[in-house]
């Protein structure tokens, strides 16, 4: 990953002023980026980019500038058909001095303006700043995997990849929102366009920001749709569903510098490893923690799928440490987050930077392709029940069984009921609050 951060000031600043600001905002994200760091500053505009090398590592720097110098952009992610858009581009005439995708970008902007984002494949937050038209663009990746944070107040623009990159500029609000906090209890975590600060927000994602003196417009420019149902037989779609999953692979290896992945032994990491295993021409580098509770312990089920692949397999025992560890998590993640995986999520990522610089992971999977069953039987099964049954019914017979049956970690997952029948005392709105 990358880290960008700055601002623009309508009304104009002092370039030194200016400068030694955006110095504070990507100093303090310098974790992003260890590769090396870069400025632009002019009478209105300062761009901070920190660089984590992943594509041309030679000529890749940021920010980076057309039109001599009177387009600038910094940005944080990969593009992966960059190379498509690029020969097209060329079709109609650009030149490029780079290899980067960070260039595809600038000129997919010259040629298609803010529309430019309909054409990029890939995970990215980048801020462009054009002089010509004296204007701001910000753009968001479609699944919103790249974070960008900002505030508009007046004639000032702040942006950043993370909300201390805000709070260092001195130009943004900190006060709490309480309707945020809400959110969290609610949902535990603090859903977009909000943040845990009043007047600072997230960028949507599939969504850019453009702003023109002291007005701005956002504009949605993707959604996801399930209007067009397949009727196809399910080994049709079982064959096209592995085929697309290769491909989302090979766009994602390209790289230079050392990548790898993350293995749980889990479906969904494991049919990413495999996809790597038939793609690459060299053994796998695979990375699993696990922990010496053998209830949540990963290491045998990941060392099997690590032989059967033949990767290079890495395994690393966790002992927590949660207190030296939990103020770190909390300071990267900048605001509240309710993520219980976050603790060996950090070790993993820990000991992964150890043998490479890129890892990919199945994380996410199990939402997009409805894995949790247990946990979406047990809450269609409760609403089937509260629709049969009347509230003091509920009330009365399973919260005497609740109230009796063991909440016991290592029972069956089958038999794991209590706090099914807990959650079969209160409404449906009340049971989702207390979850």
């Amino acid at each position: 990953m990358c880290g960008i951060a700055g601002f623009v000031d309508f009304r104009g600043h002092r370039r030194s002023e200016a400068r030694a600001r955006v110095q504070a905002m990507t100093d303090v994200i310098a974790h992003r980026g260890p590769d090396g760091e870069g400025f632009y500053v002019d009478d209105f505009a300062a761009l901070g980019h920190r660089r984590l090398a992943i594509i041309d590592v030679a000529a890749g720097q940021q920010p980076m500038a057309v039109c001599d110098g009177r387009v600038q952009i910094v940005f944080n992610g990969e593009i992966y058909n960059f190379l498509d858009v690029r020969h097209e581009l060329e079709a109609k005439g650009h030149v490029f001095r780079t290899h980067s995708d960070t260039e595809v970008i600038l000129c997919s902007y010259l040629e298609w303006g803010e529309r430019c984002v309909e054409r990029l494949h890939g995970m990215f937050a980048f801020a462009i700043w054009d002089t010509r038209s004296r204007s701001l663009l910000l753009a968001r990746d479609r699944v919103g995997k790249k974070p960008l944070y900002y505030c508009a107040a007046g004639p000032t623009v702040v942006f950043g990849s993370e909300l201390k990159s805000l709070r260092r500029c001195g130009l943004c609000p900190v006060a709490i929102d309480p309707e945020a906090l809400d959110c969290y209890l609610s949902l535990g975590y603090i859903p977009a366009p909000r943040t845990v600060y009043r007047n600072v927000h997230k960028l949507r994602a599939a969504h850019t920001a453009l702003f023109f003196g002291s007005s701005g417009t956002q504009r949605q420019y993707w959604q996801l749709s399930f209007a067009e149902p397949l009727e196809r037989p399910m080994s049709n779609v079982v064959e096209e569903l592995g085929c697309l999953l290769d491909d989302a692979v090979r766009k994602r290896l390209m790289s230079e510098v050392p990548l790898g992945a993350f293995l749980s032994g889990g479906l969904d990491s494991s049919l990413i490893v495999s996809s790597m295993a038939r793609l690459l021409e060299r053994p796998v580098l695979t990375n699993t923690v696990g922990f010496e509770d053998p209830q949540f312990n990963e290491l045998p089920g990941a060392g099997r799928v690590a032989r059967h692949l033949r990767t290079d397999h890495h395994e690393f025992v966790v002992r927590p440490r949660a207190t030296e560890v939990l103020g770190k998590i909390a300071w990267h993640f900048d605001e509240p987050l309710a993520d219980s995986s976050a603790l060996a999520t950090w070790y993993v990522c820990e000991m992964a930077r150890r043998t490479v610089t890129v890892a990919l992971s199945g994380d996410g999977g199990d939402e997009a392709f409805g894995g949790y069953t247990f946990r979406y039987l047990a809450h269609r099964l409760e609403s089937v029940v509260r629709s049969a049954l009347p509230v003091p019914l509920r009330q009365t017979v399973f919260g005497a069984v609740g109230a009796l049956w063991p909440a016991f970690a290592r029972l069956p997952r089958p038999l794991r009921l209590k706090s099914v029948f807990e959650n079969l005392t209160v409404s449906e709105p009340k049971r989702f609050i207390t979850i």
